[in-house]
This record gives structure tokens, C-alpha cells and sequence, in this order.
């Protein structure tokens, strides 16, 4: 996805959206009847969604990440359950020495964590860790996807830029309304300050949805304090990452960014490699990223790992809880 138009963004009395109302209502229709369509398969174990409801990322790769560590810390084994997005295999697969160019670059990721299936049919990728020996399957995405029953769904917002406008797409960056999306949902997890006052709307909506709010943690770099750096992304937001390099005291000689999973060529990084160079800075970026570099910049690039950090574990207990503890 290319980067999200400024009349997207809260606060915005646009008229561009005025004028693609007509087009948001169609969209919402059409997603909202696919989505509340009835499961064609109940997997014999619980299946969790990390989804969202806007267009690009919120954060449901580092949530999908710290759910999985919770529930193995619980004595469970999950599986990650992909679409595999930017990669050209269908699957299903499990995820081995896979490249981004197969499977994406967010399984890479997850496979860090836990086992992951990558297929665009979510049910027989489910049927696929059930095999495997899954007792829990997390779906990254696909929370308006109605083909594989869901146990638990939840919501993730970037608190950095909420709902945007609240707008469905192309008005907006919605996949669906608010009202629909948020009466599916079992629980909405916060990221970050809640900058937009999103939380407030959502309540309005929905006041009794459970809200898990967290944070992302950078590792300690000390080595970074005061040096000079070449930062670049292409992740939903570019500038959460941006953002965090500066919460490290890092001196940003500049911060370009690129769309969404980006698959960057050697004409990409040969350009910012040879500034950072000439500056004495440190070219750096995120893991997302670093996963879909040419391997000829591999050694020259710098990675800055996050976590995702629970301001609650005991409301995230309450939420899986028929989960972990099934009566």
C-alpha cells in the first residue's frame, strides 16, 4: 500500500471525502456483507485474530508477536496463521527457509516467535497447523475475512493516529464503519498514547469492548545516543518508526520514507548508503524492513528490534481467558 493520503488523517474536513462518500458506502457495504457472512469451518482449537480497521499497519505484527509469548508462557503452543502479503506463494505452507519474495515479510518475523502457516485460504491453513500440532492458532490479519471461525478477535489501533478521519475507504482509511467493525471485536488493544482521542469515539460506540492498552519498547541502545543516523522505512506508518529513534536520542541526519512493504531494489539503498557514508551517519531501519533489503546491503544496514509491552498482562488474562483456561 502507497502512503495514506493527508485527508485520511483525524481532523481532517476534507472534500475529497465529501466527494468518495458515495464510493465509502458502497466499500462498507460490501465488506460488512462479506465479513458477517457465517464461517464455512470451526478449527477443533481456538482460533485468535489480530486485526484491524484501517487500511496499512497499526501494529498487529508486534501484538500477533506478544500474544504468542504470553499464551507459550501459559504452557500453549501456538501456531501463526498468514496471508503471507507481498510474497507469491499461495500455500498452504509452513514457513521454512522462505525468502519475503514467497512468503511475505511478516512471517519471517512471527517464525522468530512461533511455527506460521502461510496460505491465502485461511481455512486450509488452519487445517494445516491443526495437523501440524497447533493447540492455538493466531491469525495476523484477516479480521474481515468470515471463511474461518474466530474465538477470539481483536482490534488493534496505533493511538499515534486512531481511526484517521473515521472514514470508510476511498473516503477514508476505514475497511468498514466503526459500528460494524467494533460489535465483532472481543477487545481493542491501544498502541501508544492515544494522541487522536480515538478511545473516547470507540466508547461511545461500544462502551463495554475491553481495551488492552500497550506500548512498543525498543532494545537499549546506548551505542546510538548522539550518533548521527540515516533512518528509513516502509512500514504502515514511517513515522512511528522515525518517532522512536528520536524518543533514543539518536541525531537524524533524515528519515525517508517508502510505501508499504516496499520491496526495495539495490537503486534504493545504494543512494541512502552512499549519503550515510559521506556524513558519517549509520544507515538504519526496522526488522520488517531489513527482511526485504537486497542481501548485498545485509552488512551495512543497522536494526533497531522492538517489543510490544502490556500496561495490563491481567486484562490480557481476562480477554484469553477461555483461552488458557477453558472451563
Amino acid at each position: 500500500m502507497k502512503q495514506a493520503p493527508s485527508f485520511w488523517a483525524y481532523g481532517y474536513n476534507s472534500l475529497w471525502a465529501t466527494l468518495l462518500s458515495p464510493l465509502a458506502c458502497l466499500y462498507n457495504k460490501v465488506t460488512r456483507t462479506r465479513a458477517e457472512r457465517p464461517a464455512r469451518w470451526k478449527a477443533p482449537i481456538p482460533v485468535i485474530c489480530i486485526g484491524n480497521l484501517t487500511m496499512g499497519g497499526a501494529g498487529k505484527t508486534p501484538t500477533a508477536m506478544a500474544i504468542a509469548q504470553y499464551l507459550q508462557t501459559a504452557g500453549k503452543n501456538p501456531y501463526f496463521l498468514s496471508r503471507g502479503f507481498g510474497g507469491h506463494m499461495k500455500g498452504p505452507l509452513m514457513v521454512g527457509g522462505h525468502g519475503t519474495h514467497e512468503v511475505g515479510d511478516e512471517p519471517l518475523l512471527l517464525k522468530e516467535i512461533a511455527p506460521v502457516c502461510v496460505s491465502r485460504d485461511r481455512v486450509a491453513g488452519a487445517k494445516l497447523c491443526v495437523k501440524k500440532g497447533a493447540d492455538v492458532i493466531i491469525m495476523d490479519d484477516g479480521f474481515q475475512n468470515s471463511h474461518l471461525h474466530k474465538d477470539v478477535s481483536l482490534l488493534v489501533v496505533d493511538g499515534g493516529y486512531g481511526h484517521g478521519n473515521e472514514k470508510v475507504f476511498p473516503a477514508g482509511p476505514l475497511r468498514e464503519s466503526l459500528q460494524s467493525g467494533l460489535q465483532r471485536a472481543d477487545g481493542l488493544v491501544l498502541i501508544g498514547a492515544d494522541i487522536t482521542g480515538a478511545l473516547e469515539r470507540v466508547q461511545k460506540i461500544r462502551a463495554d469492548i475491553p481495551v488492552l492498552q500497550a506500548y512498543i519498547q525498543p532494545l537499549e541502545r546506548p551505542d546510538l545516543v548522539g550518533r548521527k543516523v540515516l533512518a528509513f522505512a516502509g512500514i504502515g506508518r514511517p513515522e512511528k518508526f522515525f518517532e522512536t529513534l528520536r524518543t533514543m536520542d539518536c541525531d537524524l541526519l533524515d528519515c525517508v520514507p517508502f510505501p508499504d512493504h516496499h520491496p526495495y531494489l539495490i537503486d534504493d539503498i545504494r543512494p541512502l548508503r552512499d549519503r550515510a557514508k559521506l556524513a558519517g551517519a549509520r544507515l538504519i531501519t526496522t526488522r520488517k524492513d531489513y527482511m526485504r533489503l537486497p542481501k548485498e546491503f545485509a552488512q551495512e544496514v543497522d536494526v533497531i528490534k522492538i517489543s510490544l509491552v502490556w500496561q495490563r498482562v491481567d486484562m490480557l488474562k481476562a480477554v484469553l481467558s477461555k483461552i488458557t483456561d477453558p472451563a
